[in-house]
């Protein structure tokens, strides 16, 4: 039994109750007692609006130690923390509303303009605590679902996620799911009670959840952050950070602050651990990041569905492996080669996922469900992948992503770490478009601020770096991408995103 979420906080604020769990915006500091007295009083606020067992509550805000507090108060009422990025649109936040029926909403107010709005826009009366000030709006006519004892069974959280198409879908992740991927992440990281983690990650993320859970679980310290800065992380990182989980626009975003300030890079030997997920890991732009930090650059995979990372690489300072690792905790992964996108030739299937990381379902889609789980509990990824002579995985791309060009299978992920081996770019989305008989490969690059790369200029470095049925037949060039909360792309809206340039012939757009 791993117990309730909640579990952590009480066991930390019992054990170290002095020691520091939050460092907000560098200007607020929250021990382990504190907190689990926040949490209380968020829980006495949850519990006079009408909140009992098996109701689900609508958490939405960006990080702050509120929405901490609420998070662990929704655990100790036995209910189900629904949870949002502040950043979503009205109609965004209706359509969440309507299909989760929370109990109540909880809006961070206190950190951000974003939920103040929604809070206003949704009659949401301010209330405070030693947590800080929030916002509550009591729904009375939702009915909760039935509790469970089993943490197993019971559902702590509900994350929404569209994957790369699709309509939204509500992941049941229960109170066994984030603990085990905490502690799996922990592990991981060799975090230990002394660690300070940098979390700018959303908490309305998987990601960023499952790394709160690890900080809780080993009792240690993180500097939460509201929203990223190069130059907080920079001056961050000249204190106390020892943890960097990360994405790759992250990293780039900090090294193109040092090089347009004229700052040297990291040099105070404390990082333990610098991870990047969330795309796949340039051999070059993996080389320069090591150069900067002093340390290992770890990769690593996973989905919203199974607990945020499922597997990690734990590699030693110039190791040039690029894959996303082995299997993470209780983790077991499997390969189907009989599914779309699937090359049993060169061992490319689709990944599966099992273990007590994966979620329960679907809320409310049996149908959905039915589709991601297989009948043995095996959760469908809808990403390819392969293993190595090592067992390390390597992604290959999505099933339903995967571009057939002239009878030959095509894999973003390839034709992206491509793209972005060029000094000039930041980042790069590779997708399909179909033409008559065919399809064509679309390329989408961000490029350096101050950089005047053009598209004839990237189609050189790319003929002479893939084959002719791998290169795009266009390269967009802009300096800003369509992307998630946590940077990753959106490609759903790229070809929409950028249908006046696709419009423009190449020669014209020089």
């Amino acid at each position: 039994m791993t117990g309730r979420v909640h579990d952590l906080l009480l066991a930390a604020a019992r054990a170290r109750p002095d020691a520091l769990a939050i460092i907000e915006n560098d200007t607020r500091h929250v021990t382990w007692a504190d907190l689990a007295e926040h949490a209380a009083e968020a829980a006495d606020h949850l519990h006079e609006a009408g909140v009992g067992p098996g109701d689900r509550i609508l958490l939405i805000f960006e990080n702050s130690v509120e929405a901490v507090a609420f998070l662990f108060a929704t655990s100790l009422l036995d209910a189900t923390a629904v949870v949002v990025n502040a950043r979503l649109t009205k109609p965004e936040i209706d359509r969440t509303i309507a299909h989760c029926e929370p109990r109540a909403v909880m809006l961070s107010t206190s950190v951000s303009d974003n939920a103040r709005s929604h809070a206003e826009t949704l009659g949401a009366q301010d209330i405070t605590g030693s947590f800080g000030q929030a916002a509550l709006l009591s729904l009375p006519d939702a009915q909760p679902d039935e509790p469970h004892d089993d943490p197993a069974e019971q559902t702590a959280m509900l994350l929404y996620t569209s994957g790369t198409t699709g309509a939204p879908k509500a992941a049941m992740m229960t109170h066994t799911n984030l603990i085990s991927a905490g502690r799996a992440a922990a592990d991981q990281r060799d975090m230990t009670a002394e660690d300070v983690t940098y979390l700018v990650l959303p908490l309305s993320h998987i990601f960023g959840t499952v790394i709160l859970m690890a900080v809780a679980d080993r009792q240690s310290a993180c500097r939460l952050e509201t929203a990223f800065s190069a130059e907080r992380l920079y001056d961050a990182l000249q204190q106390d950070i020892t943890i960097l989980p990360a994405v790759p626009q992250m990293h780039a975003h900090l090294f193109h602050y040092t090089e347009a300030n004229n700052l040297p890079p990291y040099s105070g030997n404390r990082l333990k651990y610098v991870s990047s997920g969330g795309a796949p890991l340039d051999p070059t732009w993996k080389r320069k990041a090591e150069a900067f930090y002093g340390a290992a650059m770890q990769n690593g995979y996973g989905l919203t569905e199974t607990g945020a990372g499922v597997c990690a690489t734990k590699n030693a300072i110039g190791d040039p492996d690029i894959s996303v690792g082995r299997a993470m905790g209780q983790c077991t992964l499997s390969l189907d080669m009989t599914a779309p996108g699937a090359t049993p030739a060169e061992g490319i299937g689709e990944i599966l996922i099992g273990g007590p990381q994966v979620m329960k379902g679907y809320f409310r889609d049996p149908d959905q469900t039915a589709q991601a789980l297989t009948a043995d509990g095996w959760f469908r990824s809808g990403d390819l992948g392969r293993f190595d002579a090592e067992g390390r995985l390597h992604i290959s791309g999505r099933s339903k992503e995967f571009i057939i060009r002239s009878g030959f299978n095509v894999y973003p992920p390839e034709i992206e770490a491509t793209l972005t081996d060029h000094p000039d770019v930041i980042m790069a989305g590779v997708v399909g478009r179909a033409i008559e008989g065919n399809e064509e490969v679309l390329a989408f690059v961000a490029t350096r601020d101050n950089s005047t790369v053009t598209e004839a200029e990237l189609m050189a470095f790319a003929e002479t770096r893939l084959a002719p049925y791998k290169r795009p037949a266009r390269i967009i060039v802009t300096h800003s991408l369509p992307a998630a909360a946590t940077g990753k792309i959106l490609k759903s809206k790229l070809i929409d995103s950028f249908a006046d340039a696709l419009a423009t012939p190449p020669e014209a757009s020089q």
